[in-house]
């Protein structure tokens, strides 16, 4: 059983697109070859009180994991590693997060439903996901995250850059992987890149793994199904 938290200070850098994909090519790939009638051994749980994943989720005919909303369900979350028949958990997080509410005090959380469901997850957290987006206004953000909250747990990280639109050049690419390298931060090799498909899906009522048979769906789902197998956790080791 692994609890990966995908997480960053900032929002808008895609934490429910990842969530909900991740989870998706996860559930794909395990239930390859299993009774497809079987439950699915992945969860989606959100804990962002804004419920965008759930949303999500709430337009899909066949959902291929199981998705809950548990903001304030502090005893299921200290739970999650114990969900029976569960192999994977991806925790999805709020959009926005105000480490400054807790500046005084020994954890930047601060106090409040959001910052003890935070809390929650973090304590039994195997992985943290951190977002990051090819522009500098993400930059800032993404240290707080990972200097103020992930370190200090001492929990294994890996930053990801998510949402590169290619026909942009490399120069902004490159200038993200730079800071990252700079700090010193796990870094993905996988780049996951601006589609609008990906844009669209939450509308459409589509996961990654449900995009249409043609060329540029298949890139999209491409850049998920690598990641997943950076992480370990779609047979890649």
């Amino acid at each position: 059983m692994a609890v990966h938290v995908v997480l960053n200070q900032k929002g808008g850098v895609g934490k429910s697109t990842i969530t909900v994909n991740l989870a998706a090519v996860t559930a794909a790939v395990l239930h390859q070859g299993d009774d497809r009638e079987s439950s699915s051994p992945v969860a989606a749980i959100s804990v962002d009180p804004q419920g965008s994943a759930i949303w999500w989720a709430s337009r899909i005919d066949d959902l291929p994991f199981h998705i809950v909303q548990a903001h304030d369900d502090l005893a299921g979350l200290a739970n999650l590693k114990n969900l029976p028949g569960i192999k994977h958990v991806y925790v999805d997080t709020p959009g926005w997060i105000d480490l400054n509410a807790g500046e005084d005090e020994a954890d930047p959380l601060g106090r409040g439903p959001a910052a003890d469901a935070l809390r929650a997850v973090l304590d039994v957290a195997d992985q943290v996901i951190v977002p990051i987006e090819t522009e500098p206004l993400s930059f800032d953000p993404t240290a707080r995250t990972i200097n103020k909250v992930i370190k200090p747990r001492g929990i294994p990280y890996i930053v990801v850059i998510n949402n590169w639109d290619p026909r942009d050049g490399v120069h902004d690419l490159e200038e993200t992987k730079g800071f990252v390298k700079a700090n010193d931060w796990h870094l993905a090799s996988t780049v996951i890149r601006h589609y609008k498909l990906h844009s669209r899906a939450s509308a459409d009522g589509q996961v990654v793994t449900e995009y249409p048979a043609n060329r540029v769906a298949l890139q999209a789902r491409e850049d998920f199904y690598k990641f997943a197998l950076e992480l370990n956790i779609a047979g890649g080791r």
